[in-house]
């Protein structure tokens, strides 16, 4: 399922398709997310797309120095995939409301993330239109991953990288399948960080896994995963 933007009928969009796909007589074993190029949208649709794949808890939550910037997103509905296997690919084009999408699923360890780090934006943002037709574009507030780290800079960060070639990705499959998770230790250490981060430790945390175009690979690399049960369970949050 590949969503290029969240516009304002995504989460309908997304809904027919999966009851489409499960009212089939050959019900989809597993599931791929497509966000890559996605450089956001509606965030409420976003969160609605979330909540599609979560049956509750928390999405995500917004800080800010004012008080009205404060807000928090819980899931409250029915995981419309029935709990399937579910693989979130992502890009260096991946931006915004679609990272948010892909930190909640991975976060909450409902999804496997494929690909290679994302653009790191996450600050939320309001238009004032000014009386000579100019606009003020102002940063209201940034945005956390249910762990608690910002997306803002960091960006996430894939369980299975994909920009480091064919023979890291096949490395990193491998890994996987021996019970072993190769970014494991980076994710926990992302999963920790906490505003301000230092842009040293974003440009550590983002080099493991370097920004780049979606490519072939990181399908071939979602398929392998959902082919392998317990590839797919080692590359879940611990």
């Amino acid at each position: 399922m590949r969503l290029p933007v969240f516009s304002a009928s995504s989460t309908e969009e997304l809904s027919e398709a999966l009851a489409n796909a499960f009212s089939s007589p050959t019900p989809p074993r597993g599931l791929v997310l497509d966000l890559r190029g996605n450089r956001g949208g509606v965030l409420s649709q976003a969160m609605s797309v979330a909540d599609a794949f979560l049956s509750d808890g928390l999405v995500a939550q917004s800080i800010g120095r004012h008080p009205d910037a404060r807000r928090v997103w819980d899931a409250a509905g029915t995981d419309l995939a029935q709990g399937r296997p579910l693989v979130v690919l992502v890009d260096g084009r991946t931006a915004s409301a679609a990272e948010i999408v892909a930190a909640a699923l991975g976060d909450r360890g409902r999804a496997v993330v494929v690909g290679s780090a994302t653009l790191g934006k996450g600050l939320i943002q309001v238009v004032i239109p000014l009386s000579n037709g100019a606009e003020v574009l102002i940063s209201w507030s940034r945005v956390l991953a249910p762990a608690g780290w910002p997306v803002q800079g960091l960006g996430v960060l894939p369980a299975l990288c994909t920009s480091l070639g064919l023979e890291a990705a096949r490395s990193g499959l491998q890994a996987l399948g021996a019970g072993m998770a190769p970014m494991g230790a980076v994710l926990q250490r992302q999963r920790r960080a906490r505003a301000p981060v230092p842009a040293s430790e974003v440009a550590a945390l983002r080099g493991t896994c370097p920004p780049a175009e979606g490519r072939e690979l990181d399908l071939q690399a979602a398929r392998a995963l959902l082919d392998n049960p317990g590839a797919y369970r080692a590359a879940l949050p611990r």
